[in-house]
């Protein structure tokens, strides 16, 4: 090896010690007085006259007025749940931002189909980076879409009712864990 190459390889592996060092510093929780305590769940749908919405200390619904959330696409899973005394199934995306976010939405909604389709469409490495989610309203007072952006590329997506979407949640649910699963 020539002196040259040497001085290289040893700056770029303290390069990588640094970026090491950054990736677990930025990893730390602050050490701060705050309310941010617990992950925050965002319905997903127009019932409250509103886009998304959580739900404050007494179950009110409290609309959200930020129209996108961008960060790191953790989980996306189904889980059945009881509303209005009736079993149904969810869509649960985990979003890890300044806090973790779980988006919930009807699992045939068109909302967890464009999220969905979406995702099926994106590679695990885009995965590693963040992603932007934004619910758009339909016409219809009761339709809310979902766009989707890796980095600043809109993710177009398209489907119909012949689309196989137990196969699409396959390949969105199969990128993200192999997106997890990937050294950074």
């Amino acid at each position: 090896m020539t002196n040259d190459t040497n001085q290289l390889l040893q700056a770029l592996s303290r390069q990588e010690e640094l970026l090491k060092r950054l990736l677990t510093a930025l990893d730390k929780p602050k050490l701060r007085l705050h309310n941010d305590a617990g992950s925050c769940k965002i319905y997903c749908n127009r019932q409250h006259n509103c886009l998304w919405y959580s739900l404050d200390a007494d179950r009110n619904p409290k609309p959200i007025t930020a129209t996108a959330l961008t960060g790191y696409l953790k989980e996306l899973r189904f889980e059945q749940a009881e509303r209005r005394g009736k079993p149904c199934h969810k869509l649960l995306a985990t979003i890890q931002a300044d806090r973790t976010y779980i988006l919930e939405s009807g699992h045939d909604t068109h909302f967890s189909k464009g999220l969905l389709v979406a995702v099926a469409l994106l590679t695990p490495q885009q995965l590693i980076a963040p992603i932007t989610i934004q619910p758009a309203p339909g016409d219809d007072d009761s339709v809310l879409f979902c766009r989707v952006w890796c980095g600043s590329e809109y993710i177009k997506v398209s489907y119909d009712e012949s689309a196989n979407f137990r196969e699409i949640a396959k390949a969105a649910i199969a990128n993200c864990k192999a997106a997890q699963e990937m050294p950074f």
